[in-house]
């Protein structure tokens, strides 16, 4: 199983290419893809996003949120906030998900090198 962000469907949905956008979509078709809810959330979130686009989004099987979550969640932020590194609330969420079900993320954001690097994030970054 493998998962996405935002950046990586972003890319996926304009029709751009990269490796990431490869992997997202042979695991698209493979049905080998989990959902982050906070990168469903972001998606969403975009007021122009063709709604038979959005249908499709909520479709797939997301990654369910485990007891513990929120505080893991915060204190895997805490420990990248410690070491002065960048940390939005958002990419620490979607970390958290990741980790708890040791589920690959497709990104194009460096900024998720750290969550890697501070709690073993299995990271596949694309340019």
């Amino acid at each position: 199983m493998i998962a996405a962000d935002t950046s990586t469907w972003i890319a996926f949905l304009q029709g751009d290419g990269g490796t990431d956008v490869a992997a997202l979509d042979s695991a698209l078709e493979g049905r080998h893809l989990l959902m982050p809810p906070v990168v469903l959330t972001e998606l969403l979130s975009d007021p122009k996003l063709d709604p038979d686009v959005a249908a499709s989004l909520v479709e797939l099987p997301l990654i369910d949120i485990t007891d513990g979550y929120w505080r893991r969640a915060g204190e895997l932020r805490a420990r990248v906030l410690a070491i002065r590194r960048k940390a939005r609330l958002g990419d620490a969420l979607i970390a958290q998900s990741c980790i708890d079900r040791a589920v690959a993320l497709l990104t194009r954001d460096r900024d998720f090198l750290t969550f890697a690097k501070a709690a073993g994030l299995d990271l596949a970054i694309s340019a």
